[in-house]
Parts: C-alpha cells; structure tokens; sequence
C-alpha cells in the first residue's frame, strides 16, 4: 500500500491540513472576450456533468454553477488531491451595454462558452448627416 511509504503519509496530513475546504473555494477559470457584436465568456468545467451546470442572471449578476462530484469511494486510499470536487460558483457583473434577455449557454469537451450579446443602444452606429441651410441643423 502507497501509505505505508513515510514520504507519502507526512505529504498526505501536509497536503491535507493545506488544502482543506479548498473544495468550495475553487475558482472556475474564465476568459472573457469583447467581439463585435457581443461578450463571450468561457469557464474551464472538466469532469463536471453537464446536468449540474446552471446558468442565471439576476438584477445584472451573471451566476454559473456546477458540481464536480468525488469519482473515488470513501475507502480509496488517496494521498494527492489537486483536482477539487463539490459545487463551484461564479459570479460576474454585467454592465448595462449587454443584453441580459438574450444570454446564450453551450456545453462541450469540458468547456461552458457563454455569449452576451451588446444591447443595441451599445453598438456602434452611423449618425445620418442632413443637407440644409448653411449653420441650419433641422430635426
């Protein structure tokens, strides 16, 4: 047995006492870029089922959510733990320039890709120029 090794049973109670409650503490790692036309947000998931996955939004507060569950039994002897387990949550403010009504979610190989569309009132236009009088601006 791995723990009757003397380097991996101090290493365990080390490894154990530091990183204790990490489980809830982890942080999903994010990228988040501005396209054109919207924001699109993509959260590292790998080993989580895509059915513990929730996506909200709530007075402008982009929330994600999942759970990664423990694949090992109680009674498995393991001595290295970096991969955390439990229920992950992610917070993200959203300014007033996206459109919170029409938000998108995907799931694939590990990967949550969120898209936030910019509102129009956000979006570049081009301002018509009327001809008139000379110094004359008519509206």
């Amino acid at each position: 047995m791995l723990l009757n090794d003397p380097f991996l049973r101090d290493f365990d109670r080390i490894a154990s006492r530091m990183l204790s409650g990490t489980n809830t503490a982890a942080v999903m790692p994010m990228d988040g870029v501005r396209r054109e036309d919207d924001v699109l947000l993509t959260f590292d998931l790998p080993g989580v089922d895509p059915e513990s996955i929730e996506v909200t939004v709530d007075r402008r507060v982009l929330t994600v959510s999942a759970k990664r569950e423990d694949p090992y039994d109680k009674d498995a002897n393991l001595f290295l733990r970096e991969r955390p387990t439990g229920t992950f949550v992610r917070r993200v403010h959203l300014s007033e320039e996206l459109d919170g009504e029409k938000i998108e979610a995907g799931y694939s190989d590990g990967v949550l890709a969120v898209r936030l569309p910019l509102a129009e009132t956000a979006k570049p236009r081009k301002v018509e120029i009327k001809r008139g009088a000379k110094g004359e601006l008519t509206a």
